[in-house]
């Protein structure tokens, strides 16, 4: 196998990137994963207008999510989920992000490959922007697959710290939550950047202190970021110079305590959780060297 040379590593390596395409990379190490999120292209750029922070903009994303045919939808799906199915620990669970563009076509790949759906979690925006055409309903809602590597071997599931952030309650597969706050940005911009509430919230449900996260399709690392803040580990892979550059940059951020613990106190999640003294929460950066590169 070839040797891997990160773009970036943190200082204490908790936070590590790779540039280049996560088909390819994912095949030259072994290493097994705690969760995966992934973010992959929804395929919607089209040519199409939208609405965003009071201006109509392109639709259009970038090279890499332009429309493609069923066929080949279908096919990145299976390929990209059966690299990462190899990469998950056998307890292990990946969140899928999508909307009707592209969700149904990776929930049937995930079907064919063996993995087990668990959820479908709904994110509800609470401030989508408006519907510039009055021809539909306004779009404001995304979709989470939450499934698990093996029908058989059960998965971390932190049911009691959700029903805690949930004032009691059972949390439901319905979650109310903003889109990216403008200090979410403070690096530059990505066009399908999630916010750290929702990515969080994923990593809360999922994982451990210290646990491993990949991301293949890291965008700005929202994943990493969110993962550095509860005390997790990272990797994330991405194949756009420009989006690489944001994420090293947003981690670097966090190498101020000051930074790192005022976006902390900006996600209910997170402060909720230190208030109920949940353990589970880092109280400070943690510290990791298991990656073989």
């Amino acid at each position: 196998m070839a040797a891997i040379l990160p773009y970036y590593r943190s200082v204490n390596r908790d936070f590590t990137l790779l540039h280049g395409n996560c088909m390819w990379l994912l095949n030259q190490f072994d290493f097994k994963f705690d969760m995966i999120f992934a973010d992959p292209p929804y395929f919607l750029s089209n040519d199409g207008i939208s609405f965003q922070s009071g201006k109509i903009v392109s639709v259009n994303k970038g090279e890499w999510d332009k429309g493609k045919s069923t066929d080949e939808i279908n096919d990145f799906n299976m390929r990209w989920l059966s690299a990462c199915r190899d990469k998950l620990k056998d307890n292990g669970t990946i969140w899928i992000s999508g909307t009707y563009h592209n969700i149904f076509s990776v929930a049937t790949a995930l079907k064919s490959l063996g993995y087990k759906i668990l959820n479908v979690v709904t994110w509800a925006k609470t401030n989508p922007p408006p519907n510039i055409s009055c021809r539909y309903f306004t779009y404001s809602t995304e979709f989470v697959i939450w499934a698990r590597k093996s029908p058989k071997v059960p998965h971390r599931f932190n049911y009691e710290l959700m029903k805690l952030l949930n004032d009691g309650k059972q949390m439901t597969d319905v979650w109310r939550l903003p889109a990216i706050a403008r200090w979410e940005k403070s690096c530059g911009k990505h066009p399908t950047q999630k916010p750290l509430a929702l990515l969080t919230r994923i990593i809360l449900a999922s994982t451990d202190e210290n646990n491993w996260i990949l991301d293949p399709f890291a965008g700005s690392s929202t994943t990493g970021i969110a993962a550095c803040l509860t005390g997790r580990r990272y990797l994330g892979i991405e194949k756009e110079k420009e989006f690489v550059v944001i994420s090293k940059n947003r981690r670097i951020e966090l190498d101020d305590i000051n930074k790192w613990t005022e976006y902390r106190s900006r996600i209910k999640d997170i402060g909720k959780s230190c208030q109920l003294e949940v353990p589970g929460i880092a109280s400070e950066p943690s510290i990791a060297y298991d990656l073989p590169f």
